[in-house]
C-alpha cells in the first residue's frame, strides 16, 4: 500500500513539475508576445501620425497652388500691352491679346495637371485627380509582402527588439536617440527593407552582350567583374582570354557583335579576376596552373606572375583598402598573401583544406574570409594566422564563394543548394537563403548593400534581399526566346556581377551568354 501511495505521489510531483514548467514556458511567451504587441501598437500611432503629417503637407501645398491660380484667374488683361496693341506700337500676324490670354490658360493648365490635390474636368464633364496613387501596382507590392509575411514578420520583430536591447544599455541616451515623434528606429530600418523588398518583382533583361564565341566549344565563362569605376568590366574562364567590355557601349549600342576594348591571352584556362580598386587599368587574374598574374589592361602586359600554388587557383582578391596587396587561394590547401611590390609571398596559410574562395573585409587589410571544401567559413586576422579569428559553421557541402555586403556582413554560398548570411563583427549566424540549386558547378555570387545574386543549376540567376531567405526575383536564360534549345537544361550559371549598389546586374552562363540584367516591379 505504502509502495502504491509513493508512486501516486510520486507521479503528481512529476506532472505538477511538468505543469509548472509548462506554465513558466507559456508566460514567457505572452510576456514576448504582450511586448510584441507593445512595439507594434507604438508603431502603428508612429506611423499613423507620420502619414497624417503627411497628408496635411499635401493638402498645404494643394491650397497655396490653388490660391496661386486663383491670382493668375484674377488679373485682368495688362492695359500698357493692349494700350500699344492699339495705337500700332506692337505688330505682326497673331493677336497679343489673344496670345496673353492662351499663355495664361496654359499656365492655368499647367498647374492643374502637375500639382499633387488638384481634380481637373475630363472631356465629358467628370473629374479625375493626376495624383492618384497607382492602385495597380500598390496591390501587387501588397500581394508580395503576404507571400513573405513570417520573414517580414521575423525582421519587424528583430530589428525592434535589436533596438531595445540597445535602450536597455544605454537607459539615459535611449529616450534622445528615438525619433521625436515616437518614430523607433528599428521600425525605420524595418520601413527600408519593406520598401526595397516590396519594389521590384523580376528581373528583367535590358543588353545582351554578343562576343563571337557563343558556340565555342569551351566558353564558360567563370568570372565576370565590374572596375572600380563600373565603366568597363571583364570576363575571363576557359577560353584562355580575359576580355574587357565598356558597359555603356553594351547598353546603349545594340551590335550583332561586341567588340572588346581589351584582350590578353594567357597560357591556361582561368577561374578568377579581380580589379585593383585603386589603380582603374590594373586586374588580377588566377588560373588552373596556379599562377596569380597581375595585368596592366592599358599594356595589356603582365605587371607581376606569382607561381607558388601547387595546384589550380580557384580565387585571387584585392584588398581594398591597400591597393598593393592581394590574396589568393588554391587547392593547394594554401591561402597566399602577395604584394605588388616584391616577387614572393607576405603571408603563408595553410588550411589542411581545398580553398574555394577568398576576399577581403572592404573596410580592413588585415581581415580576409575564406571559403573551404570543408563545409566552413574561416575568418582570419593577418596579423595572427595561427588560427582564424572566427571559423562558421553551418554549410552541409563545400564553401564556394564568400562576399562582403559591409564591413561586418558576410555572405557565402555552398555546393548544397544554399547562401548563408554571417555577422563577422558579432560572430553570430543571421539568414539562411534557399530557392536556388547549385549541387556541383561554380554558379557565381556577388552582393551589394542590400542584395544577394547567384546562379543556379537549372540555369537561372537568383536575388535574394538580405533580409528575407526566400528569392525576391529571378530570371532563366532562354525563357525569353521561342523554340529553346532541348540541351539548354544542362547550362548553369557560371559568374554574376552586380553594379555597385544599383539594382543592375551581369550575368553569364556556361554557353557563354552574357546579358544585363535589372531589377523591376
Amino acid at each position: 500500500m505504502k509502495m502504491e501511495q509513493s508512486e501516486a505521489e510520486t507521479n503528481m510531483q512529476i506532472l505538477l513539475d511538468f505543469l509548472n514548467c509548462l506554465r513558466k514556458k507559456k508566460l514567457e511567451e505572452l510576456t514576448q508576445i504582450q511586448n510584441d504587441l507593445q512595439y507594434i501598437k507604438e508603431d502603428t500611432t508612429a506611423v499613423k501620425k507620420r502619414t497624417m503629417e503627411l497628408y496635411t503637407a499635401k493638402e498645404r501645398c494643394s491650397m497655396n497652388l490653388r490660391m496661386l491660380v486663383d491670382d493668375f484667374s484674377a488679373e485682368k488683361p495688362l492695359p500698357s500691352l493692349i494700350d500699344q496693341y492699339n495705337n500700332g506700337a506692337i505688330t505682326g500676324g497673331r493677336n497679343s491679346q489673344g496670345w496673353i490670354g492662351s499663355a495664361r490658360s496654359q499656365s492655368r493648365v499647367s498647374y492643374q495637371a502637375n500639382s499633387p490635390g488638384f481634380r481637373s474636368k475630363d472631356a465629358n464633364g467628370g473629374s479625375d485627380s493626376t495624383c492618384n496613387t497607382d492602385s495597380g501596382l500598390t496591390v501587387a507590392r501588397k500581394r508580395r509582402i503576404h507571400a513573405q509575411f513570417n520573414d517580414l514578420q521575423e525582421c519587424y520583430l528583430q530589428k525592434r527588439q535589436h533596438w531595445t536591447k540597445q535602450f536597455n544599455k544605454q537607459e539615459d541616451e535611449g529616450p534622445a536617440a528615438m525619433d521625436v515623434d515616437g518614430y523607433n528606429p528599428g521600425l525605420q530600418d524595418f520601413q527600408a527593407v519593406l520598401t526595397t523588398f516590396t519594389r521590384y518583382s523580376r528581373l528583367r533583361v535590358i543588353a545582351e552582350l554578343r562576343h563571337g564565341d557563343i558556340f565555342h566549344s569551351a566558353n564558360i565563362v567563370s568570372s565576370i567583374e565590374f572596375d572600380r569605376d563600373d565603366e568597363m568590366f571583364a570576363i575571363a574562364g576557359v577560353s584562355r582570354r580575359i576580355k574587357v567590355f565598356e558597359f555603356s557601349a553594351i547598353v546603349n549600342e545594340p551590335a550583332d557583335v561586341h567588340c572588346p576594348i581589351v584582350e590578353m591571352s594567357t597560357r591556361s584556362k582561368l577561374s578568377c579576376l579581380s580589379w585593383n580598386k585603386y589603380t582603374k587599368n590594373h586586374i588580377a587574374s588566377c588560373d588552373y596552373d596556379g599562377i596569380v598574374t597581375v595585368w596592366d589592361i592599358t599594356t595589356r602586359q603582365s605587371l607581376m606572375e606569382y607561381e607558388e600554388h601547387e595546384k589550380r587557383a580557384w580565387s585571387v582578391d584585392f584588398s581594398r583598402t591597400e591597393p598593393s596587396m592581394l590574396v589568393s587561394g588554391s587547392d593547394d590547401c594554401k591561402v597566399k598573401v602577395w604584394c605588388t611590390k616584391q616577387e614572393a609571398s607576405v603571408l603563408n596559410i595553410d588550411m589542411k583544406a581545398n580553398i574555394c574562395s577568398v576576399k577581403y573585409n572592404p573596410g580592413s587589410s588585415v581581415h580576409v574570409a575564406v571559403g573551404s571544401a570543408d563545409h566552413r567559413v574561416h575568418y582570419y586576422d593577418l596579423r595572427n594566422i595561427s588560427k582564424p579569428l572566427y571559423v562558421f559553421g553551418g554549410h552541409k557541402k563545400a564553401v564556394s564563394y564568400v562576399k562582403f555586403l559591409s564591413n561586418h556582413e558576410l555572405a557565402s554560398a555552398s555546393t548544397d543548394s544554399t547562401l548563408r548570411l554571417w555577422d563577422v563583427k558579432e560572430n553570430l549566424p543571421l539568414r539562411t537563403f534557399k530557392g536556388h540549386k547549385n549541387e556541383k558547378n561554380f554558379v557565381g555570387l556577388t552582393v551589394n548593400s542590400e542584395f544577394i545574386a547567384c546562379g543556379s543549376e537549372t540555369n537561372e540567376v537568383f536575388a535574394y534581399h538580405k533580409a528575407i531567405s526566400k528569392p525576391a526575383a529571378s530570371y532563366k536564360f532562354g525563357s525569353d526566346m521561342a523554340g529553346v534549345d532541348e540541351e539548354a537544361g544542362s547550362y548553369f550559371i557560371s559568374a554574376v556581377c552586380w553594379k555597385s549598389d544599383s539594382p543592375t546586374l551581369l550575368v553569364a552562363n556556361s554557353q557563354g551568354t552574357i546579358k544585363v540584367l535589372v531589377l523591376a516591379a
